[in-house]
């Protein structure tokens, strides 16, 4: 059994339009590794250019920020629900 990546709208067209993607691996990395080498095309939004997790985009394992228990390296197990959830951020000045 695999982690399940629920994909948010923003990201959908970068991932053949799936809403979740079924993936293995055993670490954050090594599952957002596999995502982008399927897809491409969303490594921009994931990694920043030296390889770290781009800042705007927030990446939860089971409700806990990556972040906070471990980033690329965070463990993750068979079953786990994965999300990805870019920032908003920005917006008018008076």
């Amino acid at each position: 059994m695999a982690s399940i990546i629920r994909i948010p709208t923003v990201l959908r067209a970068a991932v053949g339009g799936n809403a979740t993607l079924s993936v293995e691996g055993a670490t954050i990395g090594e599952i957002l590794g596999k995502v982008v080498a399927e897809f491409p095309g969303v490594e921009a939004q994931v990694f920043n250019a030296d390889g770290s997790l781009h800042k705007f985009l927030n990446i939860y394992v089971n409700d806990d920020d990556v972040r906070y228990i471990g980033g690329l390296t965070a463990a993750t197990k068979d079953g786990d629900e994965i999300t990805l959830l870019p920032a908003v951020a920005g917006g008018a000045t008076a």
